[in-house]
């Protein structure tokens, strides 16, 4: 069962349980313990008097597994059981739950929740138990090299001892700065096929708590009356007609003008009353572009000399290099704005407490944010703002925005009100889609020149399109020299052994607003990239696999042949080159998020009367693999996710408008769009890193490479349904 609290409720709740052991940091990051009585302390392990460990997962759960992964690492370290170990997510508290990749800001994303706690958690975990093993050392009278703990039980020879029976003595004890690490040959948890997560019953039972469930005495739901387009301001409203429905409460304009409040009894009132409400806007400041605007500056862009040469490269001396080169591939791409459409649309409940304080009940991907901005909105310091951070149905980088977004929506709602009632803030499904932040718009455009022998002599790369970090908080640590590194991560960072790369950037006018969406920069970049190499190795009369390896063939260069190694897997067990007449396949290999995923991609049928993806083979490198089972299902839901969204999705412009509304024009992904997937982990003694994004960028270009090669032709304009490809 997950339990949210704020740290004072953390540390009260402790207090009432006895004797508690609280291993974690102090405000200086050194690893510290102590009881209940302290508030020096901001714990990752609670152990409390009858023995229940409890993981503080300070990364937020939307499906992909920290939950099951963090406490995976403390039961690992301290000796018990999965069955033994509960969790509870963090407090927001920046300066100690900070994710580590991310500075002194706490947040999940990037697939880092697993690659920047992997040492701080077993440290915790390894710490807890050196000091259960000491307390039972000094009361058996017997050294403590000779003790160890197993599934919860504290053992010396004929001596045992449940844990619970040495929690009072071993909190008064100093933690140890280094605690010994168990060696990958004691791992019983860690790697291990039979775990399984720690949330799969509560989900499945209907106990888990998602941020949409919360419903607490006396609230209100507010419903937020926006502009077609983004950018317009209110300049007046008429809720004659909403006054009709029943339920409705009141309405009035949000602080800085973005949108009308509507307030309700009920989610269903407040849906009824908004439909009812009359707003006139001022449209003068909004967005007004249609798509084909949007892609023609991005095609213009493309034409012309880039605004940054990314990798500093003589252009001259390579476009010559091509220009004189036996064959030259070329090739234009375009990739339309996308939705991060997760199942939960967004969500968040605040409330202000007697004592004046305000909580917030989100599933916060990054509640530094809001942190941050509530204290500005009500004017209180850090420790008056309480984030209980709840569990979310999806999100693929949606509830991170570098504004705080909803949930300063929510506070603007609150704040107009007497704060009598707890404000619940509701998006609907077309709220989502239409109001929402996008996956930018990009182009590309490629020249490769190959020699006499298929070998590439030159890659010129140029890159337009939107970038997302500019203008925002994290312009500072993600743009250099003018380069936002989301843009073209992939290509400046890829693997691949390329001779003579040029690789330009201009950004573009930003459409409405964009954001990171799940793998970044790499669900183009990879697409590009892959497609691009499967164009080279058909001009140059070369297996796509062998010419993926040629240019991975550095013995002595890790990168490389880590990367090679999963592609040499995946083509190993699709059985690469023996399909079936009437079949086709497709492969492609990348690198993100400290990942190596390489995908092959068996099609049936026809794409004229309908293609059918009969089978994804997946093969991934992402160091150790802390739960297997988890691994797995990112990669397939990074799979799914990733060909849902070339197949048949987009989102455009008309005038400003996003035209499309739900599920029915933004379609995801079928259960019946592809019959089989099968991944395969590549084993590796290497530190994890991230496996929640990785998935999803070889996807889509092992798709269209399979369709090339069953077609002749590459599809370079997205969504494949919009140009040219029918899916059965």
């Amino acid at each position: 069962m997950t339990i949210n609290t704020s740290r004072r409720g953390f540390l009260k709740g402790a207090a009432a349980t006895g004797a508690v052991l609280l291993v974690g940091s102090r405000p200086d990051g050194v690893l510290a313990a102590a009881s209940s009585e302290t508030t020096q302390l901001n714990p990752f392990v609670k152990i409390d008097a009858d023995g229940t460990v409890t993981a503080i997962v300070k990364h937020f759960e939307k499906g992909q597994g920290p939950a099951t992964g963090l406490p995976t690492l403390i039961a690992e370290e301290i000796g018990v059981s999965m069955e033994q170990i509960e969790y509870e997510f963090a407090p927001s508290n920046p300066q100690v739950y900070n994710n580590l990749l991310f500075g002194p800001f706490q947040g999940t994303g990037g697939s880092t929740a697993m690659a920047n706690s992997w040492l701080q958690y077993r440290q915790a975990g390894a710490a807890a138990r050196e000091m259960l093993i000491n307390a039972a050392a000094q009361r058996w009278g017997v050294d403590a090299s000779g003790i160890t703990i197993e599934e919860g039980i504290i053992k010396a020879d004929e001596k045992s001892a449940p844990i619970a029976d040495f929690v009072a003595a071993a909190s008064q004890m100093e933690a140890p700065t280094e605690p010994r690490l168990k060696d990958p040959s004691e791992f019983r948890l860690i790697g291990n096929e039979a775990v399984r997560r720690t949330d799969s019953a509560i989900k499945g039972n209907g106990q888990a708590m998602y941020a949409m469930d919360v419903h607490l005495p006396n609230q209100m739901v507010a419903m937020i009356k926006r502009p077609e387009s983004r950018g317009g301001v209110v300049i007046s409203f008429d809720d004659s007609a909403s006054k009709e429905i029943k339920g409705y409460i009141s309405a009035t304009a949000l602080p800085n003008q973005a949108g009308v409040a509507v307030y309700a009894e009920d989610t269903w009132a407040a849906i009824q009353a908004r439909d009812a409400l009359e707003v006139e806007w001022d449209m003068s400041g909004a967005e007004t572009r249609h798509s084909d605007q949007i892609k023609a500056e991005i095609m213009d862009a493309l034409n012309a000399e880039p605004a940054y040469n990314v990798n500093k490269a003589d252009v001259a001396t390579v476009s010559a290099a091509i220009d004189a080169a036996d064959t030259v591939v070329e090739k234009t791409f375009y990739y339309p704005l996308l939705a991060h459409a997760p199942m939960e649309p967004l969500n968040c409940t605040i409330e202000q407490t007697a004592e004046g304080d305000i909580v917030l009940h989100d599933g916060a991907q990054m509640p530094t944010g809001p942190h941050m901005a509530y204290q500005q909105i009500f004017q209180l310091p850090p420790e008056k703002i309480h984030i209980r951070t709840m569990l979310a149905g999806g999100s693929f980088g949606r509830r991170a925005t570098p504004d705080a977004d909803y949930q300063v929506e929510a506070a603007l709602a609150f704040v107009v009100t007497d704060r009598s009632r707890p404000v619940k803030l509701v998006w609907t499904r077309e709220d989502d889609i239409r109001s929402g932040y996008y996956r930018p718009a990009f182009g590309h455009k490629v020249r490769v020149g190959l020699n006499a022998e298929g070998n590439i002599v030159g890659w010129q790369h140029q890159v337009a399109g939107q970038s997302i970090m500019k203008g925002t908080p994290f312009e500072a640590v993600a743009v250099h020299d003018g380069v936002d590194h989301s843009s073209i991560e992939g290509i400046a960072d890829s693997p691949y052994d390329i001779p003579g790369m040029a690789l330009g950037l201009t950004d573009t006018p930003k459409a409405t607003s964009v954001l990171w969406w799940r793998s970044v920069g790499h669900t183009h970049t990879a697409y590009t990239m892959e497609t691009m190499m499967d164009l080279a190795a058909t001009a140059a009369g070369r297996d796509p696999v062998e010419f993926r390896l040629a240019h991975l063939a550095d013995a002595g260069n890790a990168d490389q042949q880590r990367k090679a190694s999963v592609l040499k897997l995946a083509a190993e067990k699709a059985d690469w080159g023996n399909v079936p007449a009437g079949r086709a396949q497709g492969i492609a290999v990348h690198k993100s998020f400290g990942s190596y995923v390489a995908e092959v991609v068996e099609i049936s049928g026809d794409p004229d009367d309908g293609i059918k993806i009969e089978k994804v083979t997946c093969a991934v490198d992402c160091g150790i693999a802390v739960n297997p089972d988890v691994v797995r299902a990112q990669m397939e839901g990074g799979i799914g996710y990733g060909i849902g969204h070339v197949m048949r999705d987009q989102i455009t412009l008309t005038g400003g408008s996003v035209d499309q509304y739900n599920f029915p024009d933004y379609e995801p992904l079928r259960i019946g769009d592809i019959a089989t997937i099968d991944v395969h982990i590549l084993p590796s003694a290497e530190a994890p890193t991230g496996v929640g994004e990785p998935g999803t960028p070889p996807s889509a270009p092992a798709l269209a490479n399979a369709i090339k090669a069953m077609s002749g032709t590459l599809i370079a304009d997205l969504p494949m349904a919009e140009n040219g490809i029918s899916f059965a």
